[in-house]
């Protein structure tokens, strides 16, 4: 059987590897540069590859293709391959069929890189023998072809779940659904939700479907489908049987017989959006036997992770704080609700059909400075010079220039914030790109 893979990164390189190592007639195939680690690998597993084209003869003659989650559908060379009948599936997909291990799947909109990491940080603690794979680390695929993880935490896009048919999580979250990404699906948020919703679309009575009940459109979805799974959900209004609840200054986590009292003061992550995902985690932790005393130690020693409201320094008594992995108007808006201080926002990027209007109030009540980073900053403009003043919004070109407009417009007691709203694509690699050169031009101020 002929296996084709589109896209050299780490996905599309985990998965040939996998296919290499079941014996499959792989190809892979990227219409750009492939980055040297990456050719590195092809070579060590005697991998044909090409990059800077696509060879049409080689790849419609799969039997299958495995597509990188960064290849929108619309890419003429996907079309083609739909149109001559050719299955296209995930990474996650894939190697899915040769995982027999226990996982734990998570995606929604915002919290799930933080969730992820909180419940792979629990297992570890727990002693498990886990992996941590999917949108963050090192690809799932390559994994399963070379290591033997008894766990697997995986953090899963709705462009990963996009081409996923079989694939089945035995725990599954959906941490909240809000407008994104829609560039991508027609701009209708039904075909986004629908994407998200395919991670519990296998999901047997022995499974566990946790989620947020606060979050309007997950609720709103679920009320017309029909789910097998155990329902867990966790709330901050109110008190559930099953699943978590915040409880005057603590979260209540039950799970069949057993309830775990976790203390919000001791909790390492602050703020209203990580109480969620405190309680997520929490959650899994319980449904996969993880004693009480090991989830509290563990979630009041977690360490936050990088580019997600990231303390970066603290330059002439103004905080830089790093949170490029901000892609969307929902995480900016956490990010900005939890600022006490005055705030100099540095936002912008690629547009994802944005609606910036959310934002509005918290703006008038914490921004005091705005600086657009981004190749196309009118939109932003528009939105948000009427509300901060003409004379308190300007823009960059790089985070070097955004870095140093917003010192000059921040003075002692404020806060630099990075949250962007938006894609990385126009100036950066991607997010973490963004992030590094940002705290890089704050360590040379």
């Amino acid at each position: 059987m002929k296996i084709v893979v589109l896209g050299g990164a780490e996905s599309g390189v985990g998965a040939a590897v996998l296919a290499k190592v079941k014996g499959f007639d792989v190809f892979l195939s990227d219409r750009g540069t492939i980055e040297e680690k990456y050719l590195e690998t092809l070579r060590k597993w005697d991998i044909p590859f090409e990059q800077g084209s696509h060879s049409e003869d080689i790849i419609l003659g799969a039997d299958e293709v495995i597509k990188s989650p960064g290849i929108p559908s619309s890419a003429p060379i996907v079309r083609k391959i739909e149109d001559n009948g050719i299955k296209i599936i995930s990474e996650i997909e894939f190697a899915g069929r040769y995982d027999k291990a226990r996982k734990i799947c998570i995606t929604g909109s915002n919290g799930k890189t933080t969730t992820t990491s909180l419940i792979y940080y629990l297992l570890q603690q727990a002693g498990l023998n886990v992996g941590l794979g999917g949108n963050i680390g090192m690809s799932y695929a390559y994994q399963v072809a070379t290591c033997n993880y008894d766990y697997y935490v995986l953090e899963i896009s709705s462009f990963q779940l996009d081409n996923c048919y079989d694939f089945r999580p035995d725990i599954a979250i959906i941490t909240n659904i809000t407008p994104d990404h829609l560039d991508r699906y027609d701009y209708k948020m039904e075909n986004y939700v629908r994407a998200k919703f395919r991670i519990i679309q296998n999901l047997r009575p022995e499974d566990c479907f946790i989620f947020d009940s606060d979050d309007e459109i997950t609720v709103g979805h679920l009320s017309n489908i029909i789910t097998k799974a155990k329902m867990l959900p966790f709330t901050q209004k109110g008190e559930v049987e099953q699943g978590a609840f915040l409880k005057d200054d603590h979260i209540v986590v039950r799970y069949e017989q057993d309830e775990c009292d976790l203390y919000l003061e001791e909790l390492a992550l602050g703020g209203k959006h990580n109480i969620y995902n405190s309680m997520a985690a929490a959650l899994a932790a319980k449904a996969s036997g993880i004693d009480n005393k090991v989830i509290r130690n563990a979630l009041e020693t977690f360490q936050p992770i990088e580019h997600r409201l990231e303390p970066v320094l603290s330059v002439g008594g103004v905080m830089y704080i790093n949170d490029s992995k901000a892609t969307n108007v929902d995480s900016a808006w956490y990010a900005l609700e939890c600022q006490k201080s005055p705030v100099v926002w540095i936002v912008g990027g690629k547009d994802k059909g944005n609606d910036y209007s959310v934002l509005y109030d918290l703006v008038r009540e914490k921004v005091k400075g705005i600086i657009c980073m981004g190749v196309d900053n009118a939109k932003l403009h528009q939105c948000f010079e009427s509300i901060v003043g003409t004379e308190n919004i300007t823009d960059a070109l790089s985070a070097e220039e955004a870095v140093r407009k917003a010192s000059e417009m921040a003075v002692d007691g404020d806060v630099v914030l990075l949250s962007p709203c938006c894609a990385s694509f126009d100036l950066f690699k991607n997010y973490e790109d963004r992030g590094k050169k940002f705290k890089e031009a704050v360590r040379n101020l």
